[in-house]
């Protein structure tokens, strides 16, 4: 599968929304059922990670299995030059912690000061957003075998 095509498959849940006081959102739920966590049942649970597997096994690609976003450091290959689609792993909190952040690269700001990385559970929906550069921990892509 080319990045082309996991591209619209994340582009294709644009807009997939947390229902914050209300039901869980099915879509949501969804993800994490078909990567096989279904104990999952909230749309309450960091989810970035969730969305990222199940997006790497429709477009087939090499994926972690873990609802952790430090877990895609392990998956595909290191690289230092990202293109469209790569994943892009960032720290939360602090650098040290176990949290993080995980998405699909979609380019640099200007100054490459940011990285617009379209994800899940990016202020509670899949969106793309910039984050800034300070807070990466990696680059990898998926597409190797």
């Amino acid at each position: 599968m080319n990045t082309t095509q996991l591209i619209n498959i994340a582009l294709a849940e644009y807009g997939v929304q947390e229902k914050t006081g209300q039901p869980s959102h099915p879509r949501i739920l969804q993800y994490f059922k078909d990567i096989g966590h279904q104990w999952v049942t909230t749309d309450q649970t960091a989810w970035c990670s969730a969305f990222a597997n199940w997006v790497a096994l429709k477009a087939g690609c090499q994926r972690s299995g873990a609802l952790t976003a430090r877990s895609w450091l392990e998956v595909g290959k290191e690289i230092s030059n990202p293109a469209l689609g790569s994943i892009v792993v960032y720290w939360r909190e602090r650098k040290t912690s176990w949290k993080g952040h995980v998405g699909f690269f979609i380019g640099f700001s200007e100054q490459k000061d940011y990285i617009y990385t379209l994800g899940g559970n990016q202020n509670n929906s899949v969106c793309i957003r910039p984050y800034p550069t300070y807070r990466l921990l990696g680059f990898r892509d998926i597409h190797t075998s």
